[in-house]
């Protein structure tokens, strides 16, 4: 039986993107691939020569063309593009194939009724905001804030904050004080654009007392910009601006400042679970042509596509998403609870936008397969031929799911990236087949690897992912990290000139890979290393199981150590010595017998951080002593209260012999 679940038509080449750009190279560079490995081989080897085919194939536009394209091949320190002055706003804004009255941003929610901004629209909009931040002072290098949903305003003010060579950062709504405060402390904005409130589902959320504490919480603010998004009548945030009076008419034309490849267009965070968030800065050029390559060459998007992905402005997906427009593709913005009224919601909104490619988290997919959902019997989803997922490595069944229940025809694209680098930098291609629970291929430019513990590159064998040649989207630096201490020390302090991203990896013979969890959380038993995903894949995949998260606590004296699980039950179940079997006994038979936990314990929630991501670490901390508040930064978590149970576990639990 294969695992083939896909392959690509045999016209490929003449239909896709990456078909053109191979055209392209023939015949604009005399170069010929046999195949995808060697043309990815070629694209991380030769990185002048490729990462200069980006900028002519796409024609970037710039006000002064570079002196060259990689000063310095080292890492940290290569610089890109040096010479060059452009702007990333004044490129996406130029929309390729995009007729002025065609919809670019197709916008939807539980807040209020459907947005639709055509290009025209949304370049005037741009107009109007940029120049609305003129007059308040914003100048090149200042700080602009969003506390706001993924709604057209914010894309709007992303794109005018650029366009004057000043930096945005946002943060979704659902944050709390201190998650903001902690962010935007460090990065002391100028101007803060926030909203009153959203609604979750049927369900209003009032964030003008939040609003209020962040105002006075940062020092450097000068003005306010009160978006009525909950209650567009009702009284405007305190000592602020209204969104109208900022957008308004103006007879300002539309200018874009040029800045140089690597000036500061954004500060994504890290979750900030065991200390204040990372300010990671992302520049103009490295993230222009980053998306350039990986929305256009490996998602195949363009001028006659809808791209979505469900996200918030608190996940570097949305910046991923909104460089849509950048490549032709009109994007499609939700906002809200993606299980309102049920778990098909998002895909009747599918069918409703005439989306191309739906992007979504693996947790998402496999909630839908466990719900027994059908999408293609719920919503007409013929039009689309792409389906991408990221957040959590997708098992097996998560492919064979999708393939039978959402559509045979499209390609499921599998993504693993990072907020460090705003993209993916192993996930899925045009030219080769889907094979069930594995990510197709290593991205073109991205020189990923599998490490052994001695640091020799490993193939077919679990390893450390490492990147071992320089990329553009990798981060200007950190803010306030002068020196670039902060910096090296979270990237390249276990091999000095290597990008170690924290995850483990296995690459195979064909260039798929398998991420199988970070590697801080890794459960190590007997000197076997055992990834976290394939454990919850199991787990969850029971009835009775909602949610899980695994540790392994290591013995000093060199044994085998715990092995710690814990349960989230569906609602009226309660842990017995029957379910704990059954628990023992899948995983036994679908993985090992080193898989069987030494303890399963049921808990009410398995802390996350804002992103959704499960945080294995600071539960492995807190059951070996450490203090709830030194394990783990509060104001990270969608859930603080879950650490509760982990912190009075650890005080009455007795280790084992």
């Amino acid at each position: 039986m294969t695992d083939v679940l896909w392959t690509p038509p045999a016209d490929v080449l003449q239909r896709s993107r990456i078909g053109a750009y191979l055209r392209w190279l023939a015949e604009h560079r005399g170069l010929e691939f046999a195949d995808y490995d060697a043309l990815w081989r070629w694209s991380v080897t030769d990185l002048d020569a490729f990462w200069r085919s980006i900028w002519d194939h796409f024609d970037v536009v710039a006000r002064t063309p570079p002196t060259a394209t990689l000063a310095g091949r080292g890492m940290p320190g290569a610089r890109w593009f040096p010479g060059a002055t452009l702007n990333y706003a004044e490129n996406v804004l130029r929309m390729p194939s995009r007729a002025d009255d065609d919809p670019v941003v197709i916008a939807y929610g539980q807040t209020r009724d459907p947005v639709v901004l055509t290009a025209a629209q949304l370049r005037e909009q741009v107009r109007r905001v940029a120049a609305g931040l003129r007059r308040l002072g914003v100048a090149p290098g200042d700080r602009v804030a969003a506390y706001a949903p993924n709604i057209p305003e914010t894309y709007v003010l992303l794109l005018a904050t650029a366009s004057l060579g000043a930096v945005f950062s946002s943060c979704a709504p659902e944050f709390g004080i201190r998650s903001v405060t902690d962010r935007w402390q460090q990065i002391e904005p100028k101007v803060l654009v926030a909203v009153d409130g959203y609604r979750y589902g049927d369900k209003p959320v009032d964030r003008r007392a939040e609003v209020a504490a962040i105002q006075a919480a940062l020092p450097s603010l000068r003005h306010t910009v009160g978006l009525g998004y909950l209650d567009p009548d009702g009284p405007a945030l305190d000592a602020a601006l209204t969104w109208a009076e900022l957008a308004a008419e103006t007879d300002e034309p539309a200018s874009f400042a040029p800045v140089p490849f690597d000036h500061p267009l954004y500060v994504l965070y890290s979750s900030g679970t065991t200390g204040l968030p990372k300010p990671i800065v992302h520049g103009h050029g490295g993230i222009l042509l980053e998306h350039l390559k990986m929305l256009a060459l490996h998602h195949d998007l363009g001028p006659a596509d809808r791209f979505f992905w469900f996200t918030t402005t608190g996940w570097m997906m949305w910046n991923f998403l909104v460089s849509g427009p950048a490549v032709g593709a009109a994007i499609v913005l939700f906002d809200g609870n993606p299980g309102h009224p049920d778990l098909g919601a998002l895909w009747r909104l599918a069918e409703q936008s005439g989306t191309t490619y739906f992007g979504t988290s693996a947790p998402f997919l496999l909630a839908c397969r466990k719900a027994g959902l059908v999408p293609r019997e719920i919503a007409d989803l013929s039009a689309l031929r792409g389906l991408g997922s990221t957040g959590a490595p997708l098992p097996a069944e998560g492919f064979i799911w999708v393939y039978d229940a959402v559509g045979s025809d499209l390609q499921l694209q599998s993504l693993s990236g990072g907020t460090d680098v705003c993209t993916g930098f192993v996930g899925g291609v045009p030219l080769l087949p889907v094979h069930a629970g594995e990510i197709t291929c290593r991205a073109l430019g991205a020189k990923v690897e599998a490490r052994s513990p001695d640091g020799t590159a490993v193939v077919g064998e679990l390893g450390e992912l490492v990147i071992t040649e320089p990329m553009p989207s990798m981060p200007v630096g950190f803010w306030n990290d002068p020196d670039g201490v902060r910096y090296r020390e979270a990237y390249f302090d276990i091999y000095p000139g290597v990008w170690r991203h924290g995850d483990w990896i296995t690459v195979n013979s064909r260039g798929g890979c398998v991420i199988t969890g970070r590697s801080d959380a890794t459960l190590n038993r007997g000197g076997v290393r055992l990834g976290t995903a394939e454990f919850y894949s199991v787990v969850e995949g029971l009835d009775e199981v909602v949610d899980s998260v695994v540790v392994h606590l290591e013995d000093d004296e060199g044994g085998a150590g715990e092995l710690l699980l814990f349960v989230v039950l569906a609602e009226g179940l309660t842990l017995d010595d029957e379910l704990r079997r059954k628990v023992c006994r899948e995983l036994r038979t679908a993985l090992s017998p080193r898989h069987v936990p030494d303890e399963i314990h049921q808990v009410r929630a398995v802390p996350r951080t804002l992103s959704a991501k499960k945080l294995e670490v600071p539960v492995k901390k807190i059951l070996t002593g450490t203090p709830v508040d030194q394990a783990a930064a509060k104001g990270a978590l969608a859930n603080p209260e879950s650490l509760s149970a982990f912190a009075a576990l650890a005080h009455h639990r007795t280790p084992h012999p």
